[in-house]
């Protein structure tokens, strides 16, 4: 007899006919028996086609995004969906990638390493995306990073700063600076714009990006001539900072760096104005979020930030951004939202440059990115897979954060 498999791999069908076997037919009945079997093989055939091509039609390029949604970073999480949204929009409406739209699966991490762990392994395993996109905080990005590497699946942050990120594997990519540049920048920044000679610092002792900043700016003060007078820590989701404040305020310091995120860096600087402590106050990219100048208020002013962006940024790169966010959300992209709109045209670059969605192809033509203007700066992938961008210097005043200077790496 004849047996007929129908086998599905991926959005494919195939057809296999396997052979008769047994006694040999001959004759009439051996004639009848070919005809039987190219009558079904067709058959089967003109049903296959259809479905086949359907499948085809439908197939897009699949990207993971993980993201804090929800948590005390939700802000940063929100932010990066919108610009990963406006992102992918424009670039389905120029034609796709390939051939094929986009599609982003996101998976909220809370915040959390092990839901970020838990949320990459679901997009790899469940979903198969080609690609992945966060996370925000550099604890979760590493907690997340072994097992997109393990899987040679590319993961690209656009928010993670701490410099052992990409040291995680080969498949770990950012498209940010580096803390020891963003730290090195903000001791820069107090001694030669504040004109410091004294600082302190507030470090989240449990944050790998705060403690890795922290050490960056120490190192580098000191070595531009400044004296470290003393450094305090707190935990994430603390609320009162009275102890770590009178510290400070026993030891005056020019200025005080903070670095740190908006949510607890907007409690620190309202009790430091009830101490009445005169210090200049410094953060870094964790800072840079409306919500900062929301829950600071006026306590926010004279602070300043060094970031990844400014909308007084004059490009054409910009210019595109502000006014696609404007018609699309009736607003001003903030800094997250900048950075995970370029590395989603990173990514998209990337894909085009490969030739075809595969993980391995797509991981060569990440490492290959060179010169990619985007709104937050012109972007390479460097040996290290980090991206070589210069930071932007930000001062609060009047309640808007306002340009100062670019600084190269």
């Amino acid at each position: 007899m004849i047996m007929t498999a129908r086998e599905t791999s991926g959005t494919r069908t195939h057809l296999t006919v396997m052979p008769a076997t047994g006694r040999n037919l001959e004759g009439p009945r051996l004639m009848q028996m070919n005809a039987i079997r190219a009558t079904l093989a067709a058959a089967l055939l003109t049903l296959a086609a259809p479905f086949t091509l359907a499948r085809a039609e439908g197939e897009t390029i699949k990207i993971g995004a993980v993201l804090p949604l929800t948590g005390g970073i939700a802000a940063f999480g929100m932010e990066s969906k919108d610009g990963i949204e406006l992102a992918v929009e424009e670039i389905n409406a120029a034609g796709g990638v390939l051939g094929k739209k986009v599609e982003v699966l996101v998976e909220d991490d809370k915040g959390d390493p092990a839901d970020t762990t838990n949320a990459v392994s679901k997009l790899i395993n469940t979903d198969k995306v080609v690609a992945l996109l966060g996370s925000v905080a550099s604890s979760c990005t590493l907690a997340g990073a072994p097992v997109a590497n393990s899987a040679k699946v590319p993961m690209v942050t656009h928010n993670s700063t701490n410099d052992k990120v990409t040291q995680v594997g080969e498949f770990i990519f950012r498209t940010c600076f580096i803390d020891s540049f963003q730290g090195a920048t903000s001791a820069y920044v107090a001694a030669k714009i504040i004109k410091a000679k004294t600082a302190a610092l507030i470090t989240d002792v449990n944050s790998d990006y705060s403690k890795g900043l922290g050490e960056a700016f120490v190192a580098k003060f000191k070595e531009l001539g400044g004296t470290i007078t003393s450094e305090v820590s707190y935990q994430q989701n603390d609320v009162n900072f009275s102890s770590q404040l009178t510290k400070l305020k026993g030891t005056p310091a020019d200025v005080v760096f903070i670095p740190g995120y908006y949510t607890e860096v907007a409690l620190i600087l309202k009790q430091a104005k009830q101490l009445k402590i005169g210090s200049v106050f410094l953060g870094a990219d964790g800072w840079d979020d409306p919500k900062l100048l929301e829950l600071a208020a006026e306590a926010a002013d004279g602070t300043y930030i060094v970031t990844h962006y400014s909308p007084d940024q004059k490009s054409p790169e910009v210019e595109k951004l502000l006014k696609a966010y404007q018609a699309k959300f009736k607003r001003d992209p903030a800094v997250t939202d900048a950075l995970a709109y370029d590395s989603m045209y990173v990514i998209a670059d990337a894909l085009k440059r490969a030739g075809k969605v595969d993980s391995l192809a797509l991981r060569d033509a990440l490492a290959a990115t060179k010169d990619l203007k985007g709104a937050t700066g012109t972007i390479t992938i460097n040996k290290e897979r980090n991206a070589d961008k210069a930071a932007i210097v930000l001062k609060v005043e009047g309640g808007k954060m306002k340009f100062v200077e670019s600084v190269k790496p």
